[in-house]
């Protein structure tokens, strides 16, 4: 019996050296593509149609712990590349299902999709009965718990900045919306007044009744020396940013860690409202138009949650009075060298809150009402 040669073997080796890859290959693709077949919720990318080996190389995941995301979010480019369109980010969070998709989906119908993304942090710990569907299919980020009174919603609305920062360099401003946020205007008035801003929107308030039990929420001097009563300021959650904000919160680590303290005090504990715009006030209060973008009603407001517009209160009419209502400016003024912004009439681009059953009444209107500018 003749014994293998050293040549006669390396010839083998590399015969075989081809299909090792094509099954080593073939065997990942379809372990990636399955490994969030059973997920409660959709994982943010989306499933392949087709197995294709040589397709096109897989973006590398994001860090799956926060600090290490927010790490490498904070170092991308704070411009977006001037050969491409800029995009608005739409970032949901939600602690339970989206109940006004029908609404968005004809928002963003006819819509060239290279002028927006979408992203979702859906609270896993909520039984989801059914996925995300359509627009946002397949766009939920990697989530966790976010519960009222803690630092966790702070936490969801980072991630979610800090996915969008990674995904897309093109996503220009990034808004922040809620489960029962409806949009007032059209995609493009919208898009339009973003995209035409250098400043953030974000409410910025100084002088707030309670400010010093907000502040004080987590201990008496536990804000110190880093958050100084002085610089404390209250404001909407719900905000739209530029790029370099967007950065700017995803790599602080500093004021965070100030906010990252549970309170003693629950019932003056409202870290979303305070973290963003004490933070913005601290590190760029130029470079800002201090108002939120988003209306809300605090009038007849119950347990630190606005107004709730029920679906019998929706028609036309609701539809006009808050687009021609004024944004709330900031009353201390920390812009008030800056005589440009008394001047301003921006208008509000998205609403809240509004019940789950108000989706019927707002899609007769939608086409005739809320999407004509």
């Amino acid at each position: 019996m003749l014994s293998p040669t050293p040549l006669s073997l390396f010839c083998a080796l590399i015969l075989c050296l081809p299909l090792a890859v094509i099954l080593t290959i073939t065997s990942l693709t379809t372990t990636i593509h399955g490994a969030s077949k059973h997920d409660p919720v959709s994982y943010f990318a989306p499933t392949a149609k087709t197995h294709q080996r040589f397709s096109v190389k897989l973006p590398p995941l994001p860090p799956a712990d926060d600090k290490s995301l927010f790490r490498a979010a904070s170092r991308v480019n704070s411009r977006t590349p001037p050969s491409l369109p800029k995009k608005i980010a739409f970032l949901f969070l939600t602690v339970s299902p989206l109940p006004f998709v029908p609404l968005w989906e004809l928002y963003f119908n006819k819509t060239p999709k290279n002028l927006f993304n979408v992203y979702v942090h859906a609270d896993p710990s909520y039984p989801y009965e059914t996925l995300f569907s359509g627009v946002f299919a397949h766009r939920v980020i990697p989530s966790k718990p976010a519960l009222r009174y803690t630092p966790t919603l702070i936490s969801a609305a980072r991630r979610l900045l800090a996915h969008a920062l990674l995904h897309d360099r093109s996503n220009h401003m990034f808004a922040l919306l809620s489960a029962s946020c409806i949009p007032i205007h059209s995609f493009n008035f919208t898009y339009e007044t973003l995209t035409q801003s250098e400043k953030s929107f974000i409410e910025i308030l100084n002088n707030e009744i309670g400010s010093y039990d907000r502040w004080a929420a987590r201990g008496p001097d536990v804000m110190l020396p880093e958050v100084k009563l002085e610089d404390f300021r209250i404001g909407s959650q719900f905000w739209s940013l530029t790029r370099q904000h967007a950065r700017v919160i995803v790599g602080d680590e500093t004021i965070w860690a100030k906010f990252n303290q549970p309170c003693v005090v629950w019932d003056t504990c409202y870290p979303e409202e305070n973290y963003f715009p004490t933070l913005i006030h601290i590190r760029d209060p130029r470079n800002v138009v201090p108002w939120t973008l988003t209306h809300v009603d605090w009038n007849g407001s119950s347990d630190g949650h606005p107004r709730m517009y029920a679906a019998s209160e929706v028609g036309p009419q609701l539809i006009v009075r808050l687009r021609n209502d004024k944004p709330r400016y900031d009353d201390a003024g920390i812009n008030s060298s800056d005589p440009t912004l008394t001047r301003r009439r921006d208008p509000f681009l998205f609403a809240r809150k509004f019940s789950p059953d108000s989706i019927r009444p707002l899609m007769i209107i939608a086409s005739d009402v809320i999407f004509k500018d």
